[in-house]
């Protein structure tokens, strides 16, 4: 077995994406656009024209705010991934601003599915001194060296299916 830190890296996120595609089959768009919460915590909305779906951004990270929807927390997490694979890998110009949600279920899987396909790769193809280093380290952190990116991935992506799960599970 490797036991590289790369190989190790790569099996803990295999076990966060099994968990997250578990309830990314799951998701139908209705479910997305329900509230948990009756109208209160994080959501996503269309814009004027209704062509693009938006999503909000909180204020504060307190419990009173209210839980996200699901239509939130894919958004979330279709925006932190872009954001890493961006700042680590393309030209670090994308925004919050930028990533929309894709406005269905079936888009958000396809999203996600991609941005999985992206890192993994990515990752697979660094050397280690990249892996070590911390010339890719430039969001979430910086400064830090390029596993630690590796190992927010994981952790974020874990967290983004609990969550999901979470809101399934009350939905049913």
């Amino acid at each position: 077995m490797d036991t590289s830190i790369r190989a190790t890296l790569l099996r803990q996120h295999d076990m966060a994406w099994r968990l997250l595609s578990h309830h990314l089959a799951a998701l139908t768009t209705e479910a997305c656009l329900w509230r948990p919460g009756r109208d209160r915590g994080l959501h996503v909305y269309q814009d004027e024209d209704r062509r693009q779906w938006r999503a909000d951004w909180p204020k504060t990270e307190g419990y009173d705010i209210g839980p996200p929807s699901l239509a939130w927390q894919s958004w979330h997490l279709i925006f932190w991934w872009s954001m890493v694979i961006d700042h680590s890998f393309g030209d670090a110009s994308l925004t919050r601003e930028q990533v929309l949600w894709p406005g269905t279920a079936e888009s958000v899987r396809f999203e996600v599915s991609t941005l999985h396909a992206q890192w993994v790769e990515k990752v697979e193809a660094l050397e280690d001194d990249a892996l070590i280093g911390t010339g890719l380290t430039h969001w979430p952190f910086r400064s830090r060296p390029f596993v630690d990116v590796i190992a927010w991935v994981n952790t974020e992506l874990t967290k983004s299916a609990s969550e999901m799960g979470y809101v399934l599970f009350l939905r049913g």
